[in-house]
């Protein structure tokens, strides 16, 4: 079973495009939740950058609810997978986590990160963050998935 990198409510295409590309080189699964800050149709993905995702599995919920849903109806035993949410207010970084097949990474919007209702349901012992410099804000949003899916699959073997 793959990695899944889930987008809550992304807004800028070519992040996002990067991520598709991403997931299409590692195999990962990608989930976009929305709302979504562009269109996904044909034209607007071409021109957006977001060409890749034929040759990716991504797929698009409503909300975070039904996102975790799908993923639980996807899994072989029907529950919901382990999941992490990836924030700067984060106390453990994402190096010290032992990944499995079938984890869950979430990442927020470029502009504003995971919302307190999201962190909310996630356990503090799965709230990671990637270590940056005293005073830094945070890094681009595709650079952090790149960051995380090379590590959880560098753990898994490369597999």
């Amino acid at each position: 079973m793959p990695l899944h990198v889930v987008l809550f409510e992304p807004e800028i295409p070519p992040n996002t495009g990067n991520v598709i590309r991403l997931c299409a080189n590692t195999g990962a699964c990608l989930h976009l939740v929305r709302p979504l800050g562009f269109r996904l149709d044909a034209r607007s993905v071409q021109r957006s950058g977001l060409d890749y995702h034929e040759l990716a599995a991504v797929r698009v919920h409503d909300d975070f609810a039904a996102c975790l849903r799908a993923l639980a109806e996807a899994s072989p035993d029907g529950a919901t997978p382990r999941w992490f949410a990836l924030t700067t207010k984060g106390e453990a970084t994402y190096d010290t986590v032992r990944f499995a097949a079938g984890d869950v990474v979430v990442f927020g919007p470029e502009t504003r990160g995971l919302p307190a209702s999201v962190l909310a349901t996630c356990p503090v012992e799965r709230r990671l963050q990637i270590p940056m410099r005293e005073g830094a804000r945070s890094l681009n949003l595709s650079n952090s998935v790149a960051v995380v899916v090379y590590e959880a699959w560098r753990q898994l073997g490369w597999r």
